[in-house]
C-alpha cells in the first residue's frame, strides 16, 4: 500500500477507536518515509498522555490485525498537537476561545489577541491597546478563507 494509502488506512481505524470517546477528535495522521506514523488527537476537555497512551496500544493492535504493515516494520506515535502546531480545525477554535492567539492572514498581516468567537464562517479577536485609563479594546472578525495560519500563544 502507498504512503497516501496508509494514512486513508490508519484514518478509518483511528475513526472507529474514536466513536467510543467523542470528546477526543483527530486532527491529522501523516506517515514518515520509515514508515513512521505520527497520529495527532485532540480532545475538547484536554488530551492527557494517559489517554494517547491507551489510544496508541489500541491502534497499534488494530494496524497490526488488520495487517497494514505485514512485515511489521512500522512505528506508531500517539499525541496530541504541540503548543507550536497551528489549529487545523473548526472544533480546535471552539476549544481555544478565551485563549490568546496569533492568526497569520493569506496576504500575511499578523493580528494577535484573545479567541472570543468562533462560527463556521470565522473567528473573533478581541485586540486591546493602551494600559489602565486609556486602554482600548477592538474585536475584529476574520474568515477562515482568509487565515494562513493561526497558533495559541502561551502566557506566563
Amino acid at each position: 500500500m502507498d504512503q497516501q494509502g496508509n494514512i486513508q488506512a490508519v484514518t478509518r481505524l483511528v475513526e472507529q477507536l474514536l466513536q467510543g470517546d467523542p470528546d477526543c477528535f483527530l486532527v491529522q495522521v501523516q506517515v514518515k518515509p520509515t514508515d513512521n506514523l505520527m497520529v495527532y488527537l485532540d480532545a475538547d476537555q484536554g488530551m492527557s498522555i494517559e489517554k494517547c497512551v491507551a489510544f496508541n496500544r489500541k491502534l497499534y493492535r488494530k494496524i497490526t490485525e488488520e495487517g497494514l504493515y505485514p512485515e511489521g516494520a512500522f512505528s506508531l506515535e500517539v499525541s496530541s498537537p504541540g503548543v507550536d502546531e497551528p489549529l487545523r480545525l473548526h472544533r480546535q477554535y471552539v476549544k481555544n476561545i478565551g485563549r490568546q492567539v496569533e492568526v497569520v492572514g493569506n496576504e500575511g498581516s499578523v493580528l494577535k489577541g484573545r479567541l472570543v468567537h468562533v462560527t463556521e464562517e470565522g473567528i473573533a479577536v478581541e485586540i486591546v491597546t493602551g494600559k489602565g485609563k486609556k486602554q482600548v479594546s477592538d474585536t475584529r472578525s476574520v474568515l477562515f478563507t482568509d487565515i494562513r495560519r493561526t497558533t495559541v500563544q502561551v502566557m506566563f
